[in-house]
């Protein structure tokens, strides 16, 4: 029996983005790679609210943040944390011999936009590194209000995670001065997993030029120029049957569903579950910066999280558990990609039963 995904990602593909990529291959030095990815490139401006380039990746959505901080840091890079990803992010950057500083907040908390110009006053960091959706802890930071703290400093580069979050909810990036603002096939897009892709703003360029040490395969300055040059062809061969699926898919983001609708789905089904948590359990995050592509539940009630999972495995469902730290402490719903209204409420009723909260 196959089990609907109501985890962190992947997420539930839709029959018939799952179809293209069966589609026959192209050679990826041909025309047709070239318009396949240009038009791609065209679309994801508009669902990034952006004028930047948009650069293409056969990896996770972890590759370009590696990419991101390695390329873009000069000096030293200041990477704010709520949670699990925030610290990889950090980890990353010291196992690239980046020099950073990682800036904590309790988790279940948000970044706050003072703290962030007490750390960049200080004139230490040339680089900025946020989560905007912490999948751990279920906390959408304030990416809006920090990146008008970062707009004051002409010598910081502002980049960001997400991956979890971006075609759920709207991201302004030029509006909100992002530079490299990143995300994945298998979250709220609706694909499998398999490739990322970010913004690169000019300010972004402007400094990976002066990066010395910024890699092979994730060296963004070195995508950009390629694709200038080679009419959106990659230096690497890409993934095209993921290209396929991504086509469709933003075409039916944009043409069929609608953005302004797809965010309003996110939101709406976001509100049941929070309403849900908080009848029966609690939620963990701040109320004032809830993710809206999935809820972190409190464990109130002490239930067995690995056995409420079996019993959903026999009727064709799966949640997440709480993740490191949260393990057992908490248990996690995403309602991001094509999840529609039906089955989220069919999960949450058999929550219901198996548990015998009604």
């Amino acid at each position: 029996m196959h089990k609907k995904l109501f985890i962190p990602g992947p997420v539930e593909v839709r029959p018939e983005v799952l179809e293209q990529m069966a589609q026959p291959l192209i050679g990826h030095r041909s025309k047709e790679a070239s318009s396949l990815q240009k038009r791609i490139s065209n679309n994801l401006r508009k669902v990034f609210f952006t004028d930047s380039e948009i650069l293409l990746s056969t990896t996770s959505g972890s590759g370009l943040m590696e990419g991101a901080i390695r390329s873009c840091t000069a000096k030293r890079a200041a990477v704010f944390s709520v949670g699990a990803f925030g610290k990889r992010w950090y980890d990353m950057a010291v196992s690239n011999n980046v020099p950073a500083d990682l800036f904590e907040v309790e988790m279940g908390q948000a970044i706050n936009a003072e703290m962030v110009n007490d750390v960049l006053k200080t004139g230490k960091y040339d680089l900025i590194a946020v989560t905007h959706n912490e999948t751990s802890t279920g906390v959408m930071n304030p990416i809006d209000e920090i990146g008008e703290i970062v707009k004051k400093y002409d010598d910081i580069i502002f980049i960001v995670d997400a991956v979890s979050s971006a075609a759920g909810t709207k991201i302004e990036v030029d509006k909100w001065g992002i530079d490299i603002c990143i995300t994945s096939s298998q979250k709220a897009l609706g694909l499998p997993p398999g490739i990322s892709l970010c913004t690169f703003s000019q300010r972004a360029k402007e400094r990976a030029e002066k990066v010395k040490n910024r890699g092979t395969y994730l060296d963004l300055l070195s995508l950009y120029n390629y694709i200038q040059k080679k009419d959106y062809q990659y230096p690497s061969t890409p993934s095209i049957s993921h290209m396929f699926a991504l086509d469709y898919q933003l075409d039916y983001i944009l043409n069929k569903e609608g953005l302004e609708n797809r965010f309003n789905r996110h939101l709406e089904l976001a509100k049941v579950v929070r309403n849900w948590a908080k009848k029966y359990f609690d939620l963990f995050a701040d109320e004032n910066h809830l993710s809206n592509t999935l809820t972190t539940v409190k464990n109130t009630r002490n239930i067995d999280i690995s056995e409420l999972n079996k019993e959903l495995g026999k009727r064709g469902f799966v949640i997440s558990n709480g993740y490191g730290s949260l393990k057992d402490k908490t248990f996690r719903i995403a309602h991001m990609a094509d999840c529609t209204m039906e089955d989220l409420e069919e999960l949450l009723v058999n929550i219901n039963d198996i548990l015998g909260l009604d």
